[in-house]
């Protein structure tokens, strides 16, 4: 096997420690790094939970041998830290270590990385080969990308849907009426398995009111992401579950900003972008991620402002002649081929259609 083709298998098993880290890493970046030597790899690891240890010294320090690193290769699929965070600067371990060639999948956007942890290594002798496996590195942490060279949360729209085209029956507030089932017990294990990766969630009014959801965790394990309402008349009854105070919750308002425990009133000026405004709350929060749920009339604005990188669809076999009709997609190419460029920057969106099988 040649060495380039010796990169990508290594850097390939650098990506698949580094999904381990998907569900608990955020706002850092997904990371994973493997130590090889004469074609052997000696050790592993991946960033677990902000805060703690990057994947680079996590790697380094499960190497039984640390005589060894003087010879070894480390591949790492994203560019090492050179700045002191949280955490002491990786690639200044990787110089004391004099491991002697590094192996970069792409470059780290962030402003106090970027292009710095490579300089900082090449400085001081260090071998260092960019580009192994770029566009998986990059599509792996497409959200920490997104967020920092567009400075907002990368969005995912998401919703289920009939063969006909309908979201739900319509139903009014207080008629009684039961939302129309779509979603699987399987689908559904799927959208709790994304809530548990997304650092937000936001929901419509209208969805709040008729729905009274919870926004939560429970057919997957993981974290609950914030929960995010948009309430402008704060017509939210006292009753719903959204205002239980039990999960952070953000509320988007005309009225005054306020806080109270858990639950958070943000002012919006409603005659202006709101989308906008939004977007630049939650950035400044750091939530990187934003899962929107519902209904169609939010979906609808975030699709006419532009503002999403991924619409998943789930649709069901389901008709029923009327209802409350899907967003407009016919300007958007559904097929959505992505296209990534090496500076790091991410362009191109993604609509995945997938079918839910119902139980015999």
């Amino acid at each position: 096997m040649s060495d380039s083709e010796n990169d990508i298998l290594f850097m390939k098993r650098c990506l698949q420690l580094a999904a381990n880290g998907k569900a608990t890493c955020s706002p850092n970046p997904m990371v994973g790094a493997v130590v090889v030597h004469q074609g052997r790899i000696i050790g592993e690891g991946w960033h677990r939970k902000t805060g703690e240890p990057h994947a680079e010294p996590n790697a380094i320090h499960s190497v039984k041998n640390q005589d060894l690193l003087k010879e070894s290769t480390l591949y790492v699929s994203l560019e090492p830290c050179s700045h002191y965070g949280k955490t002491p600067p990786c690639a200044d371990l990787i110089i004391q270590k004099q491991i002697p060639r590094v192996v970069v999948g792409c470059l780290d956007p962030f402003p106090q990385v970027r292009g710095k942890g490579i300089a900082r290594m090449q400085a001081a002798g260090v071998e260092v080969t960019l580009g192994v496996e770029v566009a998986a590195c990059l599509n792996l942490n497409r959200h920490f990308i997104v967020f920092h060279n567009q400075k907002r949360p990368y969005i995912i729209l998401k919703w289920a849907q009939t063969a006909d085209g309908f979201m739900d029956i319509l139903r009014q507030p207080g008629d009684q009426k039961e939302s129309l089932k779509i979603s699987t017990p399987f689908t559904q294990a799927l959208v709790h398995k994304l809530r548990s990766e997304t650092d937000a969630i936001l929901v419509g009014t209208n969805t709040a009111i008729l729905d009274n959801p919870s926004l939560s965790v429970r057919t997957w394990t993981g974290r609950h992401p914030i929960r995010a309402v948009m309430d402008r008349r704060m017509i939210l009854p006292k009753s719903s579950v959204l205002l239980n105070g039990e999960i952070s919750t953000l509320l988007f308002t005309d009225g005054p900003s306020k806080k109270d425990g858990e639950r958070t009133w943000i002012h919006l000026d409603f005659s202006q972008d709101t989308i906008k405004q939004l977007l630049d709350v939650l950035y400044k929060r750091q939530i990187q991620t934003l899962l929107v749920e519902g209904g169609a009339k939010l979906h609808t604005s975030f699709i006419k402002n532009g503002a999403w990188d991924e619409i998943h669809i789930e649709t069901s076999s389901k008709l029923i002649g009327n209802g409350v009709s899907v967003p407009d997609l016919s300007g958007i190419d559904i097929s959505c081929q992505e296209t990534i460029n090496y500076d790091t920057e991410l362009k191109g969106r993604r609509v995945q259609i997938f079918h839910s099988v119902e139980p015999i």
